[in-house]
């Protein structure tokens, strides 16, 4: 059954153009090279979920012109992949019923305590929304619909974080390092969408020399790279370096499998 996968977004955590900068990527009139805060969306059949929910939710579902989702899987707890939570209210009120949620325990337990007003059950906000909370835990496995996904554990740095993978797609972001349970769980995939911050070496994120490197030990049969500074470059010009077999992402930008 086809997938369809949106990068909802594509940037770094102050996103694409940054506040006050005047490089010429911050200034460019391509469309994309402007990006919002790195998150996905994954349809299939009657199904739809969402990775990561930044402070571009909002602007990401009008873009996308979408009225409801089955569920978010988080990849960590870092603001820039979870500051929109509030956001789905009105996709709350719409379903009728809590929102699911997925994650590690403690990326979910950082929630709670930012959102208390969406998990408590004492005294509840009447416009505040719910959510059905899922613990994950690295290498589970889970069946959504007809398909399976699987945690698969990722260092952003020092931190674990997990990436995902349904099917023969994998969407890995913030990484450092891969281990190699998930190495050998990525090995021919059809398609790959992973980080690449920039072209200098970065403590928590994989640089584009980094990134490719990773690509090449994984051996997808495509790649799309994101979370990308501003300090990459132009879209265009860029493109033109990489692989035939490696994209540079953008905003909207639909890939199907």
């Amino acid at each position: 059954m086809q997938m369809k996968i949106t990068l909802l977004g594509t940037g770094t955590s102050q996103g694409v153009p940054v506040i006050g900068c005047q490089c010429q990527v911050c200034r460019s009139d391509n469309p994309k090279d402007k990006r919002l805060r790195t998150a996905a969306m994954i349809e299939w059949a009657q199904y739809r979920y969402v990775i990561d929910c930044g402070p571009d939710f909002r602007m990401q579902m009008l873009r996308e012109k979408v009225a409801d989702i089955d569920g978010i899987f988080f990849t960590h707890e870092h603001a820039d992949h979870t500051a929109g939570l509030d956001d789905i209210r009105p996709l709350y009120f719409r379903k009728g019923q809590p929102i699911p949620i997925y994650g590690l325990p403690r990326v979910i337990h950082n929630l709670e305590q930012r959102f208390d007003y969406i998990f408590t059950n004492e005294n509840r906000y009447p416009g505040a929304p719910r959510v059905a909370v899922h613990l994950l835990e690295p290498h589970q496995k889970m069946v959504l619909g007809n398909k399976t996904l699987e945690a698969l554990p990722v260092l952003h740095g020092k931190l674990p974080i997990l990436g995902y993978k349904i099917d023969n797609f994998a969407y890995i972001t913030d990484a450092k390092t891969l281990p190699e349970s998930t190495i050998n769980a990525l090995k021919n995939i059809d398609l790959l969408v992973i980080n690449s911050l920039h072209h200098k070496p970065h403590k928590t994120h994989l640089n584009l020399e980094e990134a490719l490197e990773t690509i090449t030990q994984i051996q997808p049969k495509q790649a799309v790279l994101t979370h990308i500074s501003h300090h990459m470059g132009l879209h265009d010009e860029i493109s033109r370096q990489l692989p035939k077999h490696v994209q540079l992402g953008f905003d909207g930008l639909v890939l199907e499998i």
